[in-house]
């Protein structure tokens, strides 16, 4: 197995980690939580950038690597819904735009169709773990009470940042679907054809 998908598996590993730091009740768990997950966001750009330089992109890696991101991004996304942090609407188109775009993508790849992934659709993964490492520090640091960050937490509470956050998030995510099927358009339209036929 190459180092790329040893990492990815890692990756996968970590995931439950995350979300058992993530509902632990200990003062300290949840600021664990946000250290996990930004390991576990390091090997994401660490495999992809190994793999195209030492040459080891593999079938198996293609697969496992956007498997491995949608794990961790839609469990981190559920977890902070059940925890009240976040609207299930959200929750729901964003990973409902990426298993239905995922699952096309695979579905076409069978058939010797390859999807090409945007520039703006790349952007879609970064804003993200952006917004997840963002709401982790939030909900890290809340508990310590540390004097220095408090007007940063009050004003995070105040004008409900991580709503329009998570709001930004979802209406990106769901924008960069349709770009995907639009950038893809002829193609998805051949692949279409090709099984009617």
């Amino acid at each position: 197995m190459t180092i790329p998908n040893m990492l990815t598996i890692f990756r996968i590993l970590l995931t439950p980690v995350f979300i058992l730091l993530l509902f632990h009740g200990d003062q300290m768990a949840k600021f664990w939580a946000l250290v996990v997950f930004i390991v576990a966001s390091i090997t994401d750009a660490y495999d992809g950038y190994y793999a195209r330089k030492y040459d080891q992109v593999t079938e198996q890696g293609k697969f496992l690597d956007p498997l491995a991101d949608k794990i961790l991004v839609s469990s981190a996304f559920i977890s902070f819904a059940v925890i009240g942090l976040v609207d299930y609407w959200m929750v729901a188109l964003i990973i409902f735009r990426d298993l239905f775009i995922t699952g096309l993508r695979m579905l076409m790849s069978r058939k010797g169709f390859e999807m090409v992934t945007s520039k703006i659709a790349k952007m879609k993964t970064g804003t993200q773990l952006g917004i997840i490492v963002f709401i982790l520090i939030y909900i890290g640091f809340k508990p310590l009470a540390l004097q220095w960050l408090t007007p940063a937490i009050h004003f995070v509470t105040e004008f409900q940042l991580i709503y329009a956050l998570s709001l930004l998030a979802t209406a990106f995510t769901v924008f960069t679907g349709f770009d995907y099927l639009y950038s893809n358009r002829a193609l998805i339209q051949n692949f279409f054809k090709e099984q009617n036929d």
